[in-house]
């Protein structure tokens, strides 16, 4: 499976006649769903909130990696078919491009990008890459940090005191002789390819406001860019997920949207409240 990425631009001459006509609109907001619409009148706070963020052509990009793990922050899950109807339903939302990366051979990952697709996201993914970290101790001394280089941050690892580094070692012996000699771990950021994107989208001018999904400090850059260009950037993210560097960028203009306030419009339907 390769990356793919299908066009989407609005068509329209330029961001001056999506702006002649944003203004002329008298209403931003058209339920896809009667669910949605229902969710709505009870709780209409956030959709009103979200018409005066949302600009004339808005692009929302999805590090699902990231996002993906706030459940248990949140206490609920995202489902992304109902974000994407939910999202849809702004009449200024011109794409909205996901970032996940699927195991090989794994049904259930491949069909979750399948699914993706089939809810009419951008999707880009590649594969997940494996890798294999040695922990055999067999030969490392007890007082060796060898092994814990491979998982702890040399800062972290000089804090240590010697007992510390012993006892991880001696449970590194335990594994060996239950015939562990190697962990596997998964890597698949997107990082490069997001921020790539919001700025190529930006260059092309086929937008005025990026809403991001992540909370990771290595979007610092693209954002920041996106700021001093005078573009409108949304970050949807939740409490303890922003990294202090991406909170540095509200006296930029940075906006943080709370996810919370839009739960029962995402999450699965069963945890709706």
């Amino acid at each position: 499976m390769q990356i793919r990425r299908e066009n989407s631009y609005m068509p329209l001459s330029s961001l001056a006649t999506a702006t002649s006509e944003y203004k002329s609109r008298h209403r931003m907001f058209n339920p896809k769903t009667k669910r949605i619409e229902e969710i709505a009148k009870i709780n209409p706070n956030p959709i009103v909130q979200l018409e005066g963020l949302f600009g004339p052509v808005t692009r929302m990009y999805i590090d699902y990696a990231n996002v993906r793990p706030w459940s248990t922050k949140l206490g609920w899950h995202v489902d992304l078919g109902r974000l994407k109807q939910f999202f849809d339903s702004f009449d200024t939302t011109d794409a909205i491009t996901i970032y996940n990366g699927y195991i090989e051979g794994d049904i259930r990952s491949e069909q979750e990008i399948k699914q993706a697709e089939k809810q009419k996201y951008i999707v880009r993914t590649k594969p997940v890459k494996k890798m294999r970290l040695a922990i055999d101790a067999s030969s490392i001394p007890s007082d060796s940090t060898a092994l814990l280089d491979q998982f702890v941050k040399r800062c972290l690892l000089r804090k240590f005191e010697l007992g510390t580094v012993e006892y991880l070692n001696e449970r590194f012996r335990d594994m060996n002789k239950k015939g562990e000699y190697f962990i596997e771990d998964r890597k698949c950021n997107f990082d490069v390819e997001i921020g790539v994107d919001m700025l190529m989208d930006h260059e092309k001018e086929i937008a005025d406001t990026f809403a991001l999904w992540s909370g990771d400090s290595d979007f610092f850059d693209p954002l920041e860019k996106l700021l001093k260009a005078g573009k409108r950037v949304i970050l949807f993210a939740t409490t303890g997920k922003v990294s202090r560097e991406l909170s540095l960028l509200r006296s930029q203009g940075l906006i943080i949207f709370e996810v919370k306030k839009i739960r029962n419009f995402i999450c699965w339907k069963k945890e709706v409240q």
